[in-house]
């Protein structure tokens, strides 16, 4: 249950409201702490909603891909965040990564492994798990089509290589990209990961379909086999 003696936005100095403040100067003049204090609306009985908005940034390492991780009850954790304010949290949090997505739309033509991780990262981005997707393209590399071939565990999923290339034929796919997370963090690929992409590049081959790049994603960084030169 929320703290009864909470501080409302609305009882601050004119000059501290967020939602003033945004109306006046606009929203990119408020900081992570004072757009995540709009959200929460009031703070406690001993922190004000931007005090308490700091508090969990802080907690959180200042990350915004860490905090669109957390749970609603890991969110709820935090002294002063009850379910609807968590809540709240979370579905901000989920609007942001849909309108990459949407963003991501109008991206249709891959040229770089840049270009493949920024067209796959709002569908990787903040998982818990594993999970492997393909992107097909045409002869000029624009995309066709993309879509999850599995999902799996913290550490590993399995990608059928049979259901990858019969996408790719439905399509009438020339490349292929493959991709997938590590929740770790830790971009550099396994052995698995390696026997994998050969295993892919030499059943595409047969069906005169390219490989173009294996891409292992992470919410900051990736790493990509073409630009490795191991395709």
């Amino acid at each position: 249950m929320e703290n009864s003696g909470k501080l409302s936005i609305k009882n601050w100095a004119e000059a501290d409201r967020p939602r003033e403040k945004l109306l006046e100067k606009g929203r990119q003049a408020l900081s992570d702490a004072e757009l995540i204090a709009i959200l929460l609306g009031s703070g406690t009985k001993d922190l004000s909603a931007v005090e308490l908005a700091k508090k969990i940034l802080h907690q959180t390492g200042n990350d915004l891909n860490k905090l669109g991780k957390l749970s609603i009850k890991e969110l709820m954790q935090h002294k002063g965040i009850g379910e609807a304010k968590a809540i709240s949290i979370a579905a901000a949090m989920e609007l942001g990564r849909r309108r990459k997505e949407s963003e991501n739309k109008q991206q249709t033509i891959v040229k770089s492994s840049k270009d493949a991780y920024e067209f796959i990262s709002p569908y990787l981005s903040d998982l818990h798990h594993e999970e492997f997707w393909a992107i097909y393209l045409s002869r000029n590399n624009t995309v066709i089509y993309h879509s999850k071939i599995s999902q799996g565990g913290i550490s590993a999923t399995i990608a059928d290589i049979r259901i990858i290339l019969k996408t790719a034929i439905e399509h009438l796919a020339s490349g292929i990209i493959i991709c997938h997370n590590h929740p770790s963090g830790n971009i550099m690929p396994s052995d698995s990961d390696i026997s994998l992409t050969q295993k892919v590049k030499e059943a595409a081959k047969l069906m005169d379909i390219n490989l173009l790049d294996h891409i292992i994603f992470a919410d900051k960084s990736y790493y990509s086999f073409a630009d490795k030169a191991q395709l």
